[in-house]
This record gives C-alpha cells, sequence and structure tokens, in this order.
C-alpha cells in the first residue's frame, strides 16, 4: 500500500466501514510495515494558562463565556514548567506539550516566556510542542528558532460541520495556521474530536482534509469528546469504543507513518478497549493526570498497561536520528 495524498470520500467511506475485525487486521498490517508496532510515543500535556478564552468553541470548558468549574490562571512561569518537564521525563514521557488557552499568539511578554519554556525543555532532551491558538508565519519562525519540534491546531471536525461547533474563527483560519507551520521544520499535529453530534460523513470529512494535504500531518490526535457540565456539549452521549477503534484504524490506513495519537477520552475506556487501539494504530498517548482540564490516567496505570501488552515508549527526536543517520551512511 503506497502512501497517497489523492483520496476521495467514497474510499475513507469504505475504509472506515469495513466489517470491524477485517478494519482492524488491515490497519494493524499498515501499521506494522510502517512503524515499530510495539513502541508508544509519550506525551505530557501541561496547561500553562488556563481559562479565559474569548473563543466559543462547544466543548472547551476553558471558553470564558460557558459557566465551568475551570478556574483561570494567568501563564505559569518558566521555572515551574521547567521543573514540571523534570517530571514528566522522569515518568518516561518524550515530549512535553504546552497548552495556553489563547485565541492567538501576540507578540508580547507572555509569548517571549513561552519561547523560553521551549528552548529549556528542548535543553534537557525533550521533544517540546505547543498548542497557543492561531499564528501568523513570523511567530512560527521564532517558534522555530526556539527549538519547538511540533505544533499542536486541530481541525476539530469536518468543514461542513464545522460552524456547529465553533462560531469565532473559521476553518480557513486553522488551515492557514497549519500552512505557516509548515513554512518551517517544525512538525504539524492536527486531529480532532468524535462525539460532537457529527456524522459518520463528518468524522470521514475530517480525515480526507487531513490525508489529501500535501505531506500528512506527523502527528494526528483522536480524542472523543469528554462531555462537561455548563458547556453547550453537556448532555453528549459518552463515544462508543468501537467508534474510536473506527476512527483510529481508519487513520492509520488512509496516513501510514503518522503518529495516530489516542488522546481525550481514555478514562472512560477499559484496559480491553485500548488495547484494541493500540492494535489499531494508535501509537501515541497522553499521560499524566490531565489533559489541560479534564482526567487522564496516570503515568504508572499507563506503564503497567504497556507491560501487560509489551509495548515500549518511543525516545525522544527518533525521526530526526534516523534521518542523520540515512545522510551520514549516504556520505560514508
Amino acid at each position: 500500500m503506497d502512501i497517497r495524498n489523492n483520496w476521495s470520500k467514497k474510499e475513507i467511506l469504505g475504509v472506515y466501514n469495513k466489517p470491524l475485525l477485517e478494519l482492524i487486521f488491515q490497519a494493524a498490517e499498515v501499521h506494522r510495515r510502517y512503524n515499530d508496532s510495539s513502541e508508544v510515543q509519550v506525551s505530557s500535556l501541561l496547561s500553562i494558562k488556563t481559562g479565559g478564552c474569548p473563543e466559543d468553541c462547544s466543548y472547551c470548558p476553558q471558553a470564558a463565556r460557558y459557566h465551568t468549574d475551570v478556574k483561570v490562571h494567568r501563564l505559569m512561569e518558566v521555572d515551574e514548567v521547567l521543573e514540571k518537564a523534570n517530571n514528566a521525563k522522569a515518568n518516561g514521557a518524550s515530549r512535553m506539550c504546552l497548552g495556553a488557552a489563547w485565541r492567538e499568539v501576540r507578540n508580547n511578554r507572555d509569548f517571549d516566556k513561552v519561547l523560553e519554556m521551549v528552548k529549556g525543555i528542548n535543553a534537557k532532551g525533550m521533544e517540546v510542542c505547543c498548542t497557543l491558538g492561531m499564528l501568523t508565519d513570523e511567530q512560527a519562525k521564532k517558534l522555530e528558532e526556539a527549538g519547538l519540534y511540533a505544533y499542536n491546531h486541530n481541525l476539530d471536525t469536518s468543514e461542513e460541520h464545522y460552524d456547529e461547533i465553533i462560531g469565532t474563527r473559521t476553518y480557513e483560519d486553522r488551515l492557514n495556521t497549519i500552512k505557516s507551520v509548515r513554512k518551517t521544520n517544525i512538525t504539524v499535529c492536527s486531529g480532532g474530536i468524535i462525539g460532537m453530534g457529527e456524522s459518520t460523513e463528518d468524522r470521514i470529512g475530517m480525515l480526507l482534509t487531513l490525508a489529501n494535504m500535501d505531506k500528512h500531518p506527523e502527528s494526528v490526535p483522536i480524542n472523543a469528546l469528554v462531555a462537561v457540565e455548563g458547556t453547550p456539549l453537556e448532555e453528549q452521549p459518552e463515544v462508543p469504543i468501537w467508534d474510536m477503534v473506527r476512527m483510529i484504524a481508519a487513520t492509520r490506513i488512509v496516513m501510514p507513518k503518522t503518529v495516530v495519537r489516542l488522546s481525550a477520552g481514555r478514562t472512560q475506556m477499559t484496559k480491553e478497549g485500548q488495547a484494541l487501539c493500540f492494535m489499531a494504530g494508535a501509537n501515541s498517548i497522553f499521560a499524566g493526570e490531565k489533559l489541560l482540564t479534564t482526567p487522564n490516567p496516570d503515568f504508572d496505570e499507563d506503564m503497567n498497561l504497556f507491560n501487560t501488552l509489551g509495548l515500549k515508549a518511543r525516545e525522544p527526536f527518533k525521526d530526526k536520528k534516523a534521518k542523520v543517520e540515512k545522510k551520514e551512511k549516504a556520505e560514508a
């Protein structure tokens, strides 16, 4: 199976709707062909600036307009973030992801602080990812110069369903931020959330946009909605595990080399359900007690699961090291 960037909606729908066991088997084959199936990339996600966001994302408890239990906290200090990174590294994380509840990055002292955080974590031998909202070309360049490894900017859902979920920015805004990141050497992390009242066609539409980009995102997080009281989606039912497995498997098949992250909603899944997701091609997780503001399994729980399944944590900068080694062999 070749890596493609010209999928049709009908083709991806055909993949998604295969009989479940056949779908898992095909995804597992693709995963083993293109990746080390025994490896899982472990990330730690830290909310460096919490709450008070001016956006109206229907799923998000950090939006200022919704009445949730999230307390507003200003941007954390650099030293505090570096200490959290030390703890995450000691627990087995190879990547530190920093999230700020901003609409967009502004050129101010807070952004300067974030650049210092990126430099400091990078110096520890960890990959650094940021999710800070919309970016300009210039800001993306500054993050690259600071040593940022990845930038997360999720599409969330299909273009057709997008206006039902968010009204304060457009789908095109999100794509433009990804384009700004692509002008640098920073890798792209972009995925979405299922369980927001979307149709199967909407799920396929999101995958279609990602799979037909000139270059697939290096990381695609698949989140199950965690319905939070006080948000417009608080009454949404829990996402069935079978839907998560289908989504993970379809993502793996249409984007064979992409790191597929089993993200939000893992606390609602059994160990067996998570194992099926790993079988279907998931090869990244967030570890630690919280995903920004929602619960998540702790490190020890995840490491015990890894031991049971015979999985190991992926080392940081593996792709970059492989490219260097390949170049050195070619020049030898």
